[in-house]
This record gives structure tokens, sequence and C-alpha cells, in this order.
């Protein structure tokens, strides 16, 4: 971790992909596929992000960062992207981020507000 928290992801993946071969335990499993997507995310690297944060949350269903990070990334991509297709984008990222606020109500404030403004909250 420390050489993902000193920007050094090259060396920070090998380290987590290391872990991968000798970690057998889904639970810790899944954190290191989320710090892999993390890294990812840091990089640009959206479609492997997105990638690595599903095959966290198929180890681990209650990882709310990975749904918030992943709502992030599909409301990025709708500024980036085709206008027609930026409702879906919109709606995936809505999806995602009802998934994080139902595993930790009080947190993600922000997404919650854009949620009922976007009146996409239940």
């Amino acid at each position: 971790m420390s050489a993902q928290s000193e920007r050094n992801y090259a060396e920070a993946l090998q380290y987590y992909y290391e872990a991968m071969r000798l970690e057998i335990d889904p639970y810790d499993r899944s954190y290191i596929l989320y710090n892999i997507g993390l890294i990812h995310t840091s990089n640009g690297e959206h479609t492997k992000a997105l990638e690595y944060y599903f095959r966290a949350l198929e180890r681990n269903p209650f990882l709310p960062q990975a749904f918030n990070n992943m709502a992030v990334i599909c409301h990025y991509a709708i500024r980036q992207g085709d206008s027609e297709i930026a409702e879906a984008w919109f709606d995936q990222a809505a999806e995602y981020w009802k998934q994080a606020i139902a595993l930790t109500p009080g947190n993600y404030i922000e997404a919650h507000n854009w949620l009922k403004i976007t009146r996409r909250f239940e």
C-alpha cells in the first residue's frame, strides 16, 4: 500500500498481483481487487477499473466504495461521450450510487442529492 500511496502505481500493481496469487480468502481478495481498481482509475483506465470493481463485488457485495467509484466512472463517461447515450450512463451511475447509499446510509451525501435532483431516488 505504501507504493500506491506514493503514486508508484506500477510497483503497487506488482505487489497486488502477487497478493492475489497468495491470498485465498475471498473477503481479503475483494480488497486487493478493489485497490487494483483504484490504481486503474487513477491511471484513467476506466474500463479496467470497472472490471476490477466488479470482481471485488463478486467476492464481497458489501463494498460501498466500489459502487461509488463505479458510479463516478459512469458519471465521468457522460461528459466524455455521446450525448445520446448519456441518459443510460446517468441511469447506471444512479443504480451504483443507490447501492452504495443502501450499504452506508448517511454517506455519499452529494450522490444522494444528485439522485434527488435528477429524480432518480426512490
